[in-house]
């Protein structure tokens, strides 16, 4: 067993105690979601021939097809893409926009800048080969206001004619705010619809699924897209994304998967489709551990001096727990330290590192058995100020609580506590 210091220990303790009010809400939140799931499997009768691998062209996959169909009901949408063929979140944000949008159509994000790894997407950053910019997309965002709120004055001002999708990014990235909740986004939606109701509003829903009872697409939003390797997985899923939506809006980003015409009525599952079932009828309980870890984590180290949003008795929307250190030592200790306590490559000492797709070097702590599998214990940082750690996941309790004692006794021994 570790040897953890008797006052970090004593804080765990003290902060454990603490959350427990939380801690039954969250479990309130997990048992709706998981019933929502096993209701939505048994609706579309999902038996064990569901599971079959599929070859080739893949045409008539019934595994893959009622997939999609438990997708959709889930997540209260007419139509879901559910696919291993996504690469990454990112991968799958970019076939949602690149399916909808056209040359000379108008992209607006309205909660800020998105994350790192959709500037080259957009084309805001690199060269621009290849980026919907590139290809003729008018871009443009509009800053948050100094209490995290969308600044609606400036949207009025730059939504036009040519306005065809609005951009929410539902929780912080790499920013210091709050992520933004359910009931929130629905509120968007609807200031956006009354200014422009042929507006497409596309949400980033990455990190924010079974967080809450209600998902995106249930309060108005015409499209949203995630990662299989984070929350919906359930930690099962190998690999992939979905998108989910308006049916039309689906079948377009299918054109942009394989090709027009041929939309998802193709797509070899190759022995994935077993891991994507069970992982998503385990998500609601495995994203519940998660977002437990979370609270405990901005417990435990306010209790050590430390600033975390959320707070530990705010409301939750997405995985994320950021905290801020006062500088870069104590900030690539924290994230060593949650490597350190990893099951797989626990011996590994990462360090920053100019990753692709990002601006700045950044410093990750992925002990996974699933590569970037960000609903496991993981955390990451770019390297600038305000030095902050954004820690993720935890498939188990006992894991995050491991990882935060780890990484406190990681920072205590390098007396940077």
């Amino acid at each position: 067993m570790a040897n953890f210091s008797e006052e970090i220990i004593g804080w765990m303790e003290d902060a454990e105690s603490q959350v427990q009010s939380r801690f039954r809400e969250i479990d309130r939140i997990v048992d709706r979601n998981q019933w929502k799931v096993i209701e939505a499997f048994q609706r579309h009768q999902v038996s064990d021939f569901h599971f079959a691998g599929s070859t080739g062209y893949a045409y008539n996959d019934r595994g893959r097809e009622v997939l999609d169909l438990v997708y959709a009901d889930v997540f209260g949408a007419e139509a879901a893409l559910v696919r291993p063929h996504f690469a990454s979140g990112t991968h799958t944000i970019a076939t949602a926009l690149f399916g909808v949008l056209r040359p000379g159509d108008g992209l607006i994000y309205i909660t800020g800048t998105p994350y790192d790894t959709l500037h080259k997407v957009i084309g805001t950053t690199g060269d621009g080969t290849g980026s919907l910019m590139d290809f003729g997309v008018q871009y443009d965002e509009v800053a948050l206001l100094s209490d995290g709120s969308v600044d609606w004055d400036t949207v009025a001002t730059k939504m036009n004619g040519r306005t065809k999708v609005i951009g929410i990014q539902r929780s912080r990235g790499y920013d210091w705010r709050d992520s933004f909740s359910v009931s929130q986004i629905g509120e968007m939606v609807a200031r956006v619809k009354a200014m422009n109701p042929n507006c497409i509003v596309f949400v980033d829903n990455c990190y924010g699924e079974f967080t809450e009872e209600q998902e995106p697409t249930q309060v108005g939003a015409d499209l949203i897209a995630g990662s299989l390797i984070k929350n919906p997985g359930g930690g099962l899923a190998e690999t992939g994304g979905y998108i989910c939506g308006r049916a039309a809006l689906v079948e377009l980003a299918s054109y942009r998967l394989t090709a027009p015409g041929i939309g998802g009525e193709v797509g070899a599952m190759l022995g994935t489709t077993r891991g994507i079932y069970q992982g998503l009828f385990m998500a609601p309980t495995i994203v519940g551990q998660a977002v437990r870890g979370s609270v405990l984590a901005a417990a435990l180290f306010e209790r050590a001096g430390f600033e975390s949003r959320p707070r530990w008795d705010e409301q939750r929307t997405d995985l994320i727990q950021a905290i801020a250190f006062s500088g870069s030592e104590q900030l690539i200790a924290f994230v060593q330290g949650i490597q350190r306590a990893a099951a797989v490559d626990g011996h590994v000492v990462p360090e920053p590192w100019d990753m692709p797709g990002y601006e700045h070097p950044v410093i990750m702590a992925a002990g996974t058995f699933i590569q970037g599998g960000s609903l496991e214990l993981s955390a990451d940082a770019p390297i600038r100020e305000p030095y902050i750690a954004y820690m993720q996941g935890g498939l188990t309790y006992a894991h995050v609580k491991y990882g935060l004692l780890t990484a406190l006794q990681t920072m205590k021994e390098r007396n940077l506590l």
